[in-house]
C-alpha cells in the first residue's frame, strides 16, 4: 500500500504550535498615524453624499390621509334623515333610518378594510424595495 492509501492521524484540534517565535501583543508595531496614503483616496473629487428621497414615506402617508377622508366623509354622509326616509313615521321611520346606519357601518367597514389591505401590499413593496436596494 502506498502513502496516499494509509489513512492520515488525526489533527488535534487545540492551539496549535507556531512554528515560528510571534512576538507578543505588546511588541507590535503601533498603527501609521496621519492620514492613509493617496492611493486610498481620490483628491479632488469629493462629492457629497446623496440625500435621501423619502418619496415611499410621502406616499404612504398620502395614502393615509385620502383613507382617513374616505372614512370620514362615509361616516358623515349616513348621518340624518335621508331623503328615502321623509314622509314615513312611527316604525317605518325608524326602521328606514336604522337600515341607513347599518349601510353606512357596512359600507365603512369595507373601506376599512380595503385600507388595511393596501397598507399591508404597501408594507410588502416597502420591503422588497428595500432588500432590492441593497443588494445593488
Amino acid at each position: 500500500m502506498g502513502r496516499r492509501d494509509r489513512a492520515q492521524e488525526p489533527q488535534s484540534w487545540g492551539p496549535r504550535n507556531p512554528q515560528g517565535s510571534t512576538p507578543p501583543p505588546g511588541a507590535w508595531p503601533a498603527p501609521p498615524q496621519g492620514p492613509p496614503p493617496s492611493g486610498y483616496r481620490q483628491t479632488g473629487t469629493t462629492s457629497e453624499p446623496k440625500k435621501r428621497r423619502r418619496v415611499f414615506l410621502w406616499l404612504f402617508l398620502a395614502v393615509q390621509v385620502l383613507f382617513l377622508v374616505w372614512v370620514v366623509m362615509g361616516t358623515a354622509s349616513g348621518s340624518g334623515t335621508s331623503d328615502e326616509c321623509r314622509g314615513l313615521t312611527g316604525d317605518d321611520l325608524k326602521l328606514c333610518d336604522d337600515a341607513g346606519d347599518v349601510g353606512t357601518a357596512i359600507g365603512v367597514g369595507l373601506v376599512i378594510a380595503l385600507w388595511a389591505a393596501v397598507d399591508v401590499i404597501l408594507g410588502f413593496t416597502y420591503l422588497i424595495y428595500r432588500l432590492a436596494g441593497r443588494r445593488a
